[in-house]
């Protein structure tokens, strides 16, 4: 295993972040006078060039490296997102900073901080940009250099990119790359536009920049709460579109909106934001509940797009099951090959449609029943796949609930922080609700809930395999 490839790639991916860390330092010095940002971003950039330089020879990437880097690629970006968080003042204690910097990235959205209102807006703004960088950045970066280093774009973009099965837009990884780059930009900008009707500049470029990824940090203790229904309908709109396959997108635009109601995966996609809309909305107008119908849709497809924003506080909903509907979306996700996280609604119609077809079989031992969606036909190791991702998602689910009821979490806050982390969702149940933070959470949880965050975003395969003693064989 050669690391000069792997290092090559990670010293031009801080020296990249160590760039844009120049505009979050120019903000601090209009507010503050102090170059600290500055200072970091230089020593990064001039840091990362000899050690671009001395590994620029190295060409070729081993099945092995791929795995590797890709983990790296998050974990360094992880930790020089940290560095400003723990270098402003603004967190209590490096694993605070380190917390807020991986939710970042992996687009989580959980926060330790409370009052979000009295941060430095230089700080608002580097983990506001995290959450663009990670949510398809980090992953258009890895595709469009890794070619470079002698790697297939296709074995990056099949491991690393949202959802059960990697479309490709164009014949090339490339170009795929290249487009994914534009229409994830120009959705920014064109959502950017649109909030700054009715937000500040600076708070309408960093909702834009976590809405598009499915992140949700926002400048608002209170999150979207108490923002006009413009705002909210705006927002709502986009996290539909980021939730949505990108491929799908580029059909769209290429062969005309019908391309979205031919697609089986967003038939379901849809149909699930309704359906569970409506039925919270009855629910609580039953009870005398008084959330408006505005406020109910936009938090389903919050959490249903995995995004993490809060329009109101759901943990007092009632009837109680209101809450628990909403804790069962945490698991779904929206569409593959989406910045959204969870397990992906693609797999679960897949397991769905597999568990029928094995009724069937049951039934006619002899007969031959495809597991179909729509009109295609679902290969047998897609399906093993499918079930592995599965009952490993489920599996550490629980491990990570009973860890952090070791740690002292009461089990309804245990089993919300963890599927919060492995959902990439942010706001969870119990004292880590809507309106609450991680803040009080013991440190070997936070710790946990990263690692979790982590193994979710790159969807587990992609970390388990560094644990396996297959792969640290030469």
């Amino acid at each position: 295993m050669s690391l000069k490839p792997t290092f090559r790639l990670l010293s031009i991916l801080i020296a990249i972040l160590s760039i844009f860390l120049l505009i979050p330092a120019t903000i601090e010095y209009f507010e503050t006078e102090n170059l600290y940002l500055f200072k970091i971003s230089i020593v990064s950039i001039l840091s990362s060039i000899p050690v671009w330089y001395f590994s620029r020879k190295a060409k070729s990437f081993s099945n092995k490296d791929v795995f590797l880097v890709i983990v790296l690629c998050w974990i360094a970006a992880s930790f020089f997102g940290s560095i400003p968080f723990y270098l402003s003042d603004s967190f209590d204690g490096y694993s605070n900073a380190l917390f807020e910097a991986v939710s970042g990235v992996t687009t989580t959205g959980a926060t330790i901080i409370e009052d979000i209102e009295s941060m430095p807006k230089s700080i608002l703004f580097w983990r506001s940009f995290l959450q663009w960088f990670g949510g398809l950045g980090i992953v258009i970066f890895t595709i469009a250099l890794l070619p470079l280093l002698g790697v297939s774009g296709e074995k990056i973009f099949n491991l690393e990119y949202p959802g059960p099965s990697s479309e490709k837009i164009t014949p090339r990884i490339k170009d795929t790359a290249r487009l994914l780059i534009k229409f994830y930009v120009g959705f920014t900008l064109a959502l950017f536009m649109l909030l700054s009707y009715n937000m500040s500049f600076f708070d309408a470029i960093c909702h834009a920049m976590t809405t598009m990824p499915s992140g949700g940090f926002s400048t608002f203790n209170d999150s979207i709460n108490g923002q006009s229904d413009y705002i909210k309908s705006i927002i709502l709109l986009f996290m539909l579109i980021t939730g949505t396959n990108f491929a799908l997108h580029f059909r769209a635009v290429n062969l005309g909106l019908r391309s979205y109601k031919r697609d089986r995966e967003f038939q379901y996609y849809i149909l699930v934001c309704i359906f569970f809309s409506g039925l919270i909305f009855s629910l609580g107008f039953f009870n005398n509940d008084e959330n408006s119908p505005l406020d109910i849709a936009f938090q389903t497809v919050s959490i249903v797009t995995t995004t993490g924003y809060t329009s109101t506080n759901y943990s007092s909903w009632s009837p109680f099951i209101s809450q628990y509907l909403l804790f069962i979306l945490m698991f779904t996700g929206a569409m593959g090959g989406s910045t959204s996280g969870g397990i992906k609604l693609i797999r679960i119609v897949a397991l769905v449609k597999y568990v029928r077809v094995e009724l069937k079989r049951a039934l006619h031992e002899k007969a031959i029943i495809p597991v179909r969606i729509g009109k295609k036909v679902l290969s047998d190791e897609l399906i093993r796949k499918t079930l592995a991702f599965f009952l490993f998602y489920v599996l550490f689910f629980f491990l990570a609930s009973i860890i952090f009821v070791m740690l002292g979490d009461n089990l309804e806050s245990s089993i919300g922080a963890a599927a919060s982390a492995m959902g990439n969702i942010g706001p969870s149940i119990g004292e880590y609700g809507a309106m609450d933070t991680y803040s009080n959470m013991h440190t070997a949880g936070k710790y946990l809930m990263m690692f979790g965050m982590i193994l979710g975003r790159l969807e587990i395969f992609a970390v388990l395999v560094l644990f396996t003693k297959t792969f640290w064989r030469s």
